[in-house]
């Protein structure tokens, strides 16, 4: 396999990796104030990524619908939400306490999140190498640089949470890597299907965005807001306006037009 498709499909678990490492640079007793911060930066990080990674290209890949565009996302999107109503109405069922629980959620809807960024990368690799589309494979590494760019504060959204919520270092580390090697492991999927699993990427891209919501305004919001606490508003709207500039900046912007000229 040529070494650009390889570098492309690893970069974005890097970027990942790098931010869930962040979890060993913070200090083992949390504050609850702290801890109501960096809940409230993820919720806003989590927020604006659902919305410019995966909703809004999901729109665009349907636009072809016209002025039916909106039903792949909405019906993606409510899926979403669903899936972890029922994770979490089953998980209840088997009497698992509430931090594990939430846990679980957490790790369930940032992996989901995820699953469809490694697909967006494995359509522009496959497009390029097949031929698909007028691309080429250094240029569909912007997307791969773009994605790995804002994984960085996407990692750390997955192990520093969890680590707030009371889990071992170590074992949120782990499960920052699970949510991360996800994205690989879709590239290279998709990078062979890419003719049979395009057609049905906007109910993949808002299945992940109904995820992601679903975790944000269940878990991350109410305990961040828990007595009206500010800082963690102000948290929060310095994740979104984060995440949004590095939406914006360095890859959206291409996906969405690329996207567009490839299925539309």
């Amino acid at each position: 396999m040529n070494w650009k498709l390889v570098l492309g499909m690893s970069l974005p678990f890097v970027g990942t990796m790098i931010g869930v490492l962040m979890v060993f640079f913070v200090k083992n007793d949390i504050g609850t104030k702290t801890k109501k911060i960096m809940l409230g930066f993820s919720a806003g990080v989590m927020m604006a990524s659902a919305i410019w990674s995966l909703i809004l290209p999901a729109l665009d890949l349907s636009s072809h619908l016209n002025k039916w565009s909106f039903a792949p996302p909405c019906i993606g999107f409510l899926l979403g939400i669903a899936c972890l109503v029922i994770f979490e109405k089953i998980s209840s069922k088997f009497d698992i306490s509430s931090p594990n629980l939430s846990s679980k959620k957490l790790l369930l809807g940032i992996t989901l999140h995820n699953i469809p960024e490694g697909m967006a990368v494995g359509i522009a690799l496959a497009s390029a190498y097949f031929g698909y589309a007028k691309l080429t494979i250094t240029a569909s590494l912007l997307l791969s640089i773009g994605i790995a760019i804002q994984n960085v504060p996407e990692g750390a959204i997955v192990s520093l949470p969890l680590h707030a919520m009371g889990m071992k270092k170590s074992k949120a580390f782990l499960f920052g890597f699970i949510s991360a090697v996800v994205e690989p492991i879709a590239s290279i999927t998709t990078f062979f299907l890419t003719s049979l699993i395009s057609t049905i990427l906007p109910y993949i891209l808002s299945f992940g965005a109904g995820a992601t919501i679903y975790v944000i305004v269940t878990e991350l919001i109410p305990e961040a807001q828990h007595d009206n606490f500010y800082p963690a508003t102000l948290a929060f709207a310095t994740g979104f306006v984060l995440m949004m500039i590095l939406d914006v900046v360095l890859w959206c912007d291409f996906k969405r037009i690329y996207f567009f000229n490839y299925f539309c």
